[in-house]
């Protein structure tokens, strides 16, 4: 079923907008009848996406990193308590800030601010700076006049978001670096030493092994056609980042993750500990627990635990504990988080217990990848005690041949 984004009026006239699954607009109309709304504006997925501004983004270039988000969030939420007019608490930000996006950004939502946007609505023009959980938990701040908390509780978000990555990818460098030399080095002997050694071989009419002949065409293949071995590297480099973003391609990347077994708990404890982590933020900010699920949604990376999620929003609307409406998904939620929530449901402590279960999960994911780190050393060194030994052979045999063949 198509995934509507709705607004809604009741008679009293409070407004609703979130995500909702309906065959057509005639159902998602009849739904939010039952819950005494009445349907505004709806549109699909797809049609929220064709709306879209096409934009072009590279990796590494013009893009807001976290770092600067966290500390434009922090040092807000410091100069409101401050006193300071939200307008002049940005301009002072964007002056700070490096990033020419970023300040440019700043500065427009300024301005919107100036003309009499809300807050919420000024940073809703820019999702791909300042996402859904953003958004919704400032509207609430505002709403709610403790706007000053809630980039608190962003800000502390969005540390331990930083943390949890730094974990992974500090677990990351070391194999990278290795496989990166090992490539390069090897790169360097196909390119000069190899075709030295053909034509040496060349002239004194050597017999070569099936290996030997593999390893020079390859060097010449480097050498004469350079230029096609970079489109076929920059080929392959936009392949792989284009299948995480096809429907099919995530779902076969993540069924594969999912299944390996050193891999698997990271990616399992990862998204937990991002599920609990925002619902808690959320939660805590005073959004309702059905949006709040629908924001967490868009938040999750895998998507079996996306899924979940959705599937969990249409069961606590009909007035299902989260605690049961998450138990037909133990394969991938681990066991302590559905025991936990039904905990935090019985003392009406969610927040704190999801707050404290995201904790444990991160520092678990810190174990996790500090072990994987210890595990993918012996590897490495497999593999490139491998490749240096055919090399080896491929170079050495052929010499022992001509050796024997002068004798």
């Amino acid at each position: 079923m198509p995934r509507y984004f709705y607004s809604a009026k009741s008679l009293k006239g409070e407004e609703k907008s979130g995500i909702l699954e309906a065959k057509d607009i005639h159902q998602l109309a009849k739904k939010l009848r039952e819950q005494d709304f009445i349907l505004i504006k709806a549109e699909t997925e797809e049609e929220k996406i064709k709306k879209r501004k096409p934009k072009i983004s590279l990796p590494f270039f013009g893009g807001v990193s976290l770092k600067e988000k966290m500390f434009f969030t922090r040092n807000l939420q410091v100069m409101i308590s401050a006193g300071l007019p939200l307008p002049r608490a940005i301009e002072t930000l964007a002056l700070q800030t490096k990033s020419k996006k970023f300040k440019k950004t700043l500065s427009e939502i300024k301005e919107d601010i100036i003309k009499g946007k809300s807050f919420s609505e000024a940073l809703a023009n820019w999702p791909d700076i300042f996402p859904e959980l953003f958004q919704n938990m400032v509207r609430v701040g505002e709403e709610t006049g403790t706007l000053e908390e809630v980039l608190k509780i962003l800000a502390q978000q969005m540390e331990k978001e930083n943390e949890l990555k730094s974990k992974i990818m500090g677990a990351m460098i070391y194999p990278a670096v290795i496989i990166c030399t090992m490539i390069g080095v090897g790169i360097l002997m196909l390119v000069m030493v190899i075709p030295q050694l053909a034509k040496i071989f060349e002239d004194l009419q050597v017999e070569l092994p099936a290996t030997t002949k593999l390893v020079i065409a390859l060097g010449n293949f480097f050498v004469e056609k350079w230029y096609l071995v970079i489109l076929i590297f920059f080929f392959f480099i936009f392949i792989f980042s284009q299948i995480p973003k096809t429907k099919k391609g995530k779902e076969i990347l993540d069924t594969f993750l999912l299944k390996v077994p050193i891999i698997s708990p990271i990616i399992r404890e990862t998204n937990s500990a991002s599920f609990t982590r925002t619902l808690s933020s959320l939660i805590a900010s005073g959004v309702p627990l059905v949006r709040s699920l629908e924001i967490v949604s868009g938040t999750l990376g895998n998507v079996y635990f996306k899924t979940a999620v959705i599937e969990a929003v249409e069961k606590v609307r009909k007035g299902e504990k989260l605690s049961e409406a998450l138990k037909p998904h133990q394969d991938i939620y681990p066991p302590i988080v559905i025991q936990m929530i039904a905990v935090g449901e019985e003392t009406g402590e969610t927040s704190n217990v999801l707050a404290k279960l995201a904790d444990f999960f991160e520092e678990e994911v810190g174990r996790a990848t500090q072990n994987l780190a210890s595990v993918i050393e012996p590897v490495i060194m497999i593999i490139v005690g491998a490749a240096i030994g055919f090399f080896a052979i491929s170079i050495i045999q052929p010499i022992y041949s001509m050796l024997g063949a002068i004798q």
